[in-house]
């Protein structure tokens, strides 16, 4: 997958998450339009095991209901509106499966899956996500990321074609990660966040064979000293300023 990837990659956090309801449908349809090289998604378990698409632990943020994510079924959660919350001219948008995100992009982009089971890191996540992406025959289309290397282990044991970012929390909490450290890890890509990228540590990330993908860059100055830095890919909800950015860049 990577010689196919160009530098750097633009990546739509949530999708185009800056001019749609963050993970979902529309917003995956949106980064297309807007021409991003790939998606990001965030992947969990509902109570009765179904892979579905939000970030939080809790909807209240996203949608008009009220709960935890692991605590509600799929049937529940997909009554709720997802929507609303950003626009109302997304009413009515409901929170997708990973299944049906990789009906309906999967042959079209690259997605990134981040494994979000933060709350429940040893449950079956990585296992389910790894059925769905060999259901859909997208094993040279996907890369998983996750700050859980448990859930990144499983999935890697379970598909190791599979490229794997390592996602490294801010500052002094993510210190290991991006360290020699987190090479224990079998990742491809380290992802840090964008205040703790330094030219040094893009060129001992390169050293050592792997890419660097920063995460959440949104600012068009940000950009520019990253693309100069030649960092290989970012994560932003605007692709389409970022392929602007690059653009007069180049």
């Amino acid at each position: 997958m990577f010689p196919t990837l160009p530098r750097p990659t633009l990546i739509a956090h949530r999708g185009a998450s800056a001019h749609a309801p963050e993970n979902t449908l529309a917003a995956f349809e949106l980064a297309l339009k807007h021409n991003a090289d790939a998606i990001e998604l965030d992947a969990k378990l509902t109570a009765d095991g179904h892979v579905i698409v939000i970030h939080d632990q809790t909807v209240e943020r996203t949608t008009d209901g009220e709960g935890r994510v692991g605590s509600l079924t799929l049937e529940a959660l997909k009554e709720l509106d997802a929507g609303s919350f950003f626009d109302i001219a997304f009413k009515g948008e409901r929170l997708p499966t990973l299944d049906e995100v990789f009906a309906a992009v999967g042959q079209r982009t690259i997605i990134n899956v981040e494994l979000t089971n933060y709350a429940s890191l040893t449950d079956d996540l990585p296992g389910k996500v790894c059925e769905l992406v060999k259901r859909h025959r997208l094993e040279s289309r996907v890369l998983f990321s996750s700050f859980n290397p448990l859930a990144l282990i499983r999935a890697h044991r379970r598909l190791p074609q599979v490229p794997i970012g390592l996602l490294a929390f801010p500052g002094s909490k993510g210190a290991l990660a991006r360290s020699w450290l987190g090479s224990i890890i079998p990742h491809q890509t380290l992802n840090p966040e964008l205040g703790d990228v330094t030219p040094r540590l893009i060129e001992r990330v390169h050293h050592s064979g792997r890419r660097v993908f920063v995460y959440t860059v949104n600012q068009p100055a940000d950009m520019r000293r990253l693309f100069d830095a030649g960092v290989d890919g970012i994560f932003t909800d605007d692709p389409l300023l970022a392929r602007q950015t690059l653009a007069e860049a180049v």
